[in-house]
């Protein structure tokens, strides 16, 4: 990398990012030791990162002109903002959606549909489209998570059992959602199309959901059949998210999709009444302001990362890095443990492929590991340690929706998805199964784009 006349590395100029973490890290061990529901999410992240950014201005040499100027430059960066532009309208789309009763009518049609004697495999299916359709694993979990205890209390399921398969399958759309904020941030930070990235993964991700799908069925058989109600569902009120999935995929840009997914809900909320023209406006504005946290997240690291970029950090990082990679499968081995090892500290999948983007697509550059690729296995690793960490998000809502009764280190064995998928993804690296759609539209470097492979 001395051809591209980088900066001199400086490992001190790491020490904002240091900041950051050992204060959210640090924060929710204190409140975990003290009893605090949801301890680690506490502390609002853009306040950690705010601090490091803080100790940047003391720390770093320039006047406070030059400092701040450096600060917004990388605030103001290009992938930062349209990032955060999608962060607005992937809320926005949510949340309209959601109060017209898109998520309400799409968990009662999978119910309504669902053979009883098949029921933890139905609940790992319903969560993958819930979480695919709306972005978040949370929001899938807090949705079918209370119906999921009901039914499994009735069939004598294993309730960790029956968590374990909605957390899976939670996690299986999350990672594989066009809007959710992990996806956003993945093919933003490595400059590749959501749509290629969808497709990769799903080469990844699909033989993993159908295995546990499989291990559902024959593991997870009622001990009674219980008598499986006829819920009121629309079928209307699920072909927005339809219509956001099929046109993500399809290439159309993603700003008009959402715009379209958000006035196509809208309209078809107005149309049953669920919504009037002032509570769409407000629902709309409230699906912006749910990613506040995220957006400014995003915004302030960025420009973290840019003055640390200046001052030599992420050479500094890149050189230690690059003395245990040997090549492009030891490139992306280290690509993923970065990332899982960052959400391991800090219990957030889209603020940890945020700090770990810039590296990840240095190092992808330096070893030519193609920018889908790298996106795809941010988005996996850090889902995967997302799910299985028993003090993450998803843990801590099995805890809350069984009230105690089951402890996330009864569900942590019975994730058979998310220890599935790590197989894959690391047989991936070895056995490329999942490179059709790279070998189809190879990356062209000079480009920084995909390009139609000429048959000769």
């Amino acid at each position: 990398m001395e051809n591209k006349n980088r900066v001199k590395a400086n490992g001190k100029a790491l020490i904002p990012f240091l900041v950051f973490i050992i204060i959210y890290l640090g924060s929710g061990i204190i409140l975990q030791s003290k009893g605090v529901e949801m301890a680690f999410y506490q502390f609002p992240a853009p306040i950690a990162v705010f601090c490091g950014v803080i100790v940047a201005f003391i720390m770093f040499k320039g006047t406070i002109n030059d400092k701040f100027m450096r600060f917004i430059h990388g605030c103001g960066n290009e992938d930062i903002i349209i990032m955060c532009t999608i962060y607005l309208l992937a809320g926005a789309f949510a949340g309209v959606s959601k109060a017209m009763g898109g998520v309400d009518s799409t968990v009662n049609l999978g119910l309504t549909f669902i053979p009883a004697q098949y029921i933890a495999a139905g609940l790992f299916v319903i969560s993958a489209f819930i979480s695919i359709a709306t972005g978040t694993s949370c929001g899938a979990l807090a949705a079918v998570a209370p119906i999921a205890v009901g039914l499994a209390s009735k069939a004598g399921l294993d309730v960790s059992l029956t968590m374990a398969a909605v957390v899976g399958g939670s996690m299986f759309g999350d990672n594989l959602s066009v809007i959710s904020d992990t996806t956003i941030a993945a093919t933003r930070t490595q400059g590749c199309e959501m749509r290629d990235k969808f497709k990769l993964n799903l080469y990844i991700a699909l033989p993993p959901a159908i295995i546990t799908i499989i291990l559902l069925i024959i593991f997870g058989h009622p001990t009674s059949v219980p008598q499986m109600e006829v819920y009121d569902y629309n079928i209307i009120k699920v072909l927005p998210y339809l219509f956001v999935l099929i046109l993500s995929i399809a290439g159309l840009n993603v700003f008009a999709v959402l715009t379209g997914g958000i006035f196509v809900s809208g309209i078809i909320g107005l149309a049953y009444g669920n919504l009037s023209l002032l509570s769409f406006a407000q629902q709309t504005f409230n699906g912006f302001t749910s990613m506040t946290d995220i957006f400014l997240v995003s915004m302030i690291t960025g420009g973290l990362a840019h003055m640390v970029t200046k001052e030599g950090g992420l050479q500094y990082l890149l050189d230690k890095i690059q003395k245990m990679i040997k090549g492009k499968k030891s490139a992306e081995i280290g690509i993923a443990s970065l990332v899982a090892l960052t959400d391991a500290a800090i219990a957030n999948n889209t603020v940890s492929i945020i700090i770990n983007g810039p590296i990840a697509k240095e190092i992808s550059e330096e070893y030519k590991v193609d920018p889908r690729r790298s996106a795809s296995l941010l988005d996996i690793f850090a889902c995967v340690m997302q799910g299985i960490i028993p003090y993450g998000a998803q843990m801590l809502m099995v805890g809350s929706f069984t009230k105690g009764a089951v402890s996330p280190l009864n569900v942590i064995p019975l994730l058979w998805y998310q220890q599935l998928l790590v197989v894959s993804a690391i047989l991936s690296m070895f056995i490329p199964f999942a490179d059709r759609i790279i070998k189809k539209n190879p990356w062209d470097w000079k480009k920084g784009k995909a390009v139609e492979k000429i048959s000769s």
